[in-house]
């Protein structure tokens, strides 16, 4: 367990905080049952991950608007005002990442997210410059836990997974993570994350 050199993280859950709900609230006049209502039956995670692996977001509001007409501009919402879902860097983790860069650690991202609307979160987080290599799902059309994005991961920038720590908010990702030899954090805080890395060589 000891001895790694490399982090990987995860994006949103982990660096940024991304919910649908910082734009849905507002749509819905704070009507938080109307919200919860409609990102359970229209604008799902379901669907939203099919955009993470790939699918346009033309392609998807024209799917659901062809299934629930009646929510036709909460659904192109999801498009035209997508960056009111970004919230603010996830509190601990800039300072984290300084650190770590401050250490000569090299650091990656690898991300579920669909390639239309990463440009707004890279507008909106100077630290997304900080990264060695940032592979995205939309890019490659693969999405986590599949073991492929995570071995491309691995062979486009030479990452070994023994020396790697894998960071993400989502245990089936952790655990693929790990299944492949890497270090996979379940990420909860920042100081939590902290003394992990800790144990492991990357932070005093």
């Amino acid at each position: 367990m000891a001895n790694r050199s490399v982090a990987v993280f995860d994006l949103g859950g982990v660096l940024i905080d991304w919910n649908p709900r910082y734009l849905y609230r507002k749509l819905f006049d704070g009507n938080d049952d109307a919200m919860e209502q409609f990102l359970a039956t229209v604008c799902t995670a379901n669907w939203n991950s099919r955009q993470d692996a790939g699918r346009t977001l033309a392609d998807a509001c024209a799917l659901l608007k062809s299934l629930h007409p009646d929510h036709g501009k909460m659904i192109d919402a999801w498009r035209d005002r997508y960056e009111e879902m970004l919230g603010g860097a996830i509190p601990g983790m800039v300072e984290l990442l300084e650190e770590l860069r401050a250490r000569g650690v090299p650091i990656y991202a690898l991300s579920n997210w669909s390639a239309e609307t990463f440009p707004a979160a890279q507008k909106r987080f100077d630290f997304l410059q900080w990264f060695r290599g940032i592979l995205l799902s939309g890019h490659v059309r693969l999405i986590k836990p599949d073991p492929r994005i995570y071995q491309l991961l691995f062979s486009t920038h030479r990452i070994d997974p023994a020396h790697a720590v894998y960071v993400d908010d989502v245990q089936a990702n952790v655990d693929a993570a790990s299944a492949l030899g890497m270090h996979g954090v379940r990420f909860t805080d920042a100081e939590a994350l902290r003394r992990e890395l800790a144990t492991v060589g990357l932070l005093p």
